[in-house]
């Protein structure tokens, strides 16, 4: 299961190495003086993570890659937040949710 979460490979300028992260599981970390090392390490981590929870018998978490999303988020914002947001989609002559979700969106470069 442990190669199903979402890892990122980062280099730390605090460090001096790159470190290897986990979404699912964001205190744990893993440094090497590469890349592929980095990846390597926090894989390692992950699993022995894994084991250890299922040892206990404590919930393990899902990986990202394997929820179902709705599609709906619903957030809280300032009424002047609000308000503007409705005055630029009405002035655009969109919906507030195609522009919140135009917002949203990752840009793609």
């Amino acid at each position: 299961m442990s190669d199903r979460y979402t890892y990122r490979v980062l280099w730390s300028e605090e460090d001096d190495r790159y470190v290897g992260l986990c979404a699912e599981f964001s205190l744990l970390s893993g440094l090497s003086d590469t890349p592929e090392g980095a990846f390597a390490e926090i894989r390692q981590v992950v699993a022995e993570a894994v084991a250890i929870l299922e040892e206990d018998g404590d919930p393990i978490p899902e990986p990202i890659s394997t929820k179902s999303y709705s599609g709906t988020l619903t957030i809280r914002v300032p009424p002047e937040t609000h308000r503007a947001l409705a005055l630029e989609a009405a002035e655009a002559g969109v919906s507030m949710n195609r522009l919140a979700s135009e917002r949203l969106a990752p840009r793609q470069h």
